[in-house]
């Protein structure tokens, strides 16, 4: 079973940066496709980015396309968002996720099998 520990959320000003990480353990993930998603009070969960390892390839929301950036380290286990230029509509509760799909990146939330806990990133005015 694959389990999977977000951290890095907090508080930040708008214009400020946070980088979220996002533990792995149990099984190793490297033929995965890793995405993270994001939820704000009353909203559906949203796609934010994704990436795969093998072939290599990232892919973003407009929304947060030139500002979020997303990355793998497979020895680790780790998949990590850093965020720049946060707004205050970045403000949600943001969740790592593994897809089982062997091609492409999934942006939909039931293509994925494996969730985090979520951590908190509130971006204040």
């Amino acid at each position: 079973q694959l389990q999977l520990v977000e951290s890095g959320g907090g508080l930040v000003q708008a214009g400020g940066s946070l980088r979220l990480s996002c533990a792995a353990s149990g099984r190793t993930f490297s033929n995965y496709a890793m995405g993270w998603f994001r939820q704000a009070p009353g909203e559906e969960r949203e796609f934010v980015a994704a990436i795969r390892w093998t072939p290599r390839s990232t892919y973003y929301a407009d929304s947060v396309k030139g500002r979020f950036t997303i990355s793998r380290d497979n020895a680790k286990n780790t998949v990590y968002l850093q965020m720049n230029s946060l707004k205050p509509e970045d403000t949600a509760v943001y969740y790592c996720a593994v897809s089982r799909d062997v091609l492409g990146l999934p942006r939909q939330v039931d293509r994925y099998d494996y969730w985090g806990q979520g951590t908190q990133v509130t971006v204040s005015s």
